[in-house]
């Protein structure tokens, strides 16, 4: 090949995103194998370092999260919003864009179940309830298209807006939920109590795992089916890839740069409505401890892939369920579950970094 028809490497974004939606080989299967197992092994020397019986540290971490139909009710609980935002950030990241304001994007989703559902307390769940999902997504997907506005027609760092964007929903949520929407009955910052016909439905008598893991498996799979076998999902690839070529070849690179960002959001603000309307019963000011970050690890964990994040969203479930019982029985910190989480996702990142380095492409990616 001559110099003149050598082609240009690709850019360092777009060498990233190659990486990270690289999924399904059975390498990258063992990869998150080893990842997880070293993690764990991190975790048992930090246990064996606070002078705890490693043994029975994971013990309790285990029986925490499988121990029982209530503890594994918890960690599919616990996993529903880690999923639904996983999956979203997954389909922003293979278009090339770095949603991290997938946490003002649930609050805002979840300020706005909150007031429809508060809106009609008389109405029956077939209304209330689509109404609330409805609403919710919506107002997810429109957060996030402010981030994706600016970006496509003014060229700003989507990181830089997203963050900014996770700041100004944290004090617009926690503004009206201490003014103009707090319950007048209720001192704390929060909505008035959702009727029953407002509240999930619960799909295990006497537990508390709600209809929200069923819409969180259908997100999934409904995403994995469109990312594979529509032609949306082609160009979201094709444009995650390399944009200039996808504009070259005529995709309307905008619209579907706006539309991965806008479903990001709606799914983000889906997951806001599970926590409404599955855990709370109403809108909190802390409503999220964090989901729209760690489904960022989830997504990342699950290799971009909407199935992959939902399986990392359940092992995440079950570390942090876990981790509370292992805290609360054995004494071990929680913050212990939390290094193992986020190793897991460094070990994988590092791998990444390495092959980046030596100028390793994904197969079909070569110059």
């Amino acid at each position: 090949m001559t110099a003149a028809t050598t082609p240009a490497p690709a850019p360092l974004r777009q060498r990233i995103v190659a990486l990270a939606v690289r999924s399904g080989g059975v390498s990258d299967v063992l990869a998150g194998a080893v990842a997880v197992a070293l993690a764990l092994l991190a975790g048992a020397v930090l246990v064996a370092a606070v002078g705890k019986d490693v043994p029975g540290a994971f013990g309790a971490l285990l029986d925490g999260a499988f121990g029982s139909t209530q503890n594994l009710a918890n960690t599919l609980v616990e996993a529903v919003p880690l999923a639904l935002v996983g999956v979203g950030v997954s389909l922003s990241f293979r278009a090339g864009l770095f949603n991290v304001g997938a946490e003002g994007q649930l609050l805002m989703g979840g300020l706005a179940a909150g007031l429809v559902g508060s809106a009609l307390p008389t109405a029956p769940a077939v209304v209330v309830l689509p109404a609330m999902v409805v609403s919710a997504m919506a107002a997810g997907a429109c957060w996030a298209s402010i981030a994706s506005l600016v970006k496509v027609y003014l060229g700003a760092n989507e990181m830089l807006n997203t963050i900014m964007l996770n700041y100004v929903a944290t004090y617009l949520v926690t503004y009206l939920l201490n003014g103009p929407v707090r319950d007048p009955s209720s001192a704390l910052a929060q909505t008035t109590q959702l009727s029953p016909a407002a509240g999930l439905p619960i799909l295990i008598p006497g537990t508390t795992l709600h209809g929200g893991l069923v819409l969180a498996v259908i997100a999934a799979v409904v995403a994995q089916l469109w990312l594979s076998r529509r032609v949306w999902g082609f160009r979201l690839k094709v444009v995650g890839l390399n944009p200039e070529a996808a504009l070259g070849a005529g995709l309307p690179v905008r619209r579907t740069l706006l539309s991965a960002f806008a479903i990001s959001g709606a799914l983000a603000g889906l997951a806001g409505f599970c926590q409404v309307a599955g855990v709370q019963g109403r809108m909190i000011v802390d409503l999220s401890p964090g989901y729209g970050y760690s489904g960022i690890v989830v997504a990342l964990l699950g290799r971009t892939s909407p199935i992959g994040s939902l399986i990392a969203a359940f092992f995440f479930g079950a570390l942090s369920v876990g981790g509370q019982a292992m805290e609360t029985s054995v004494g071990v910190p929680a913050s212990v579950v939390t290094i193992i989480q986020y190793l897991v996702v460094l070990l994988l990142i590092a791998r990444g970094a390495l092959q980046l380095g030596r100028g390793t492409a994904p197969a079909g990616q070569e110059a």
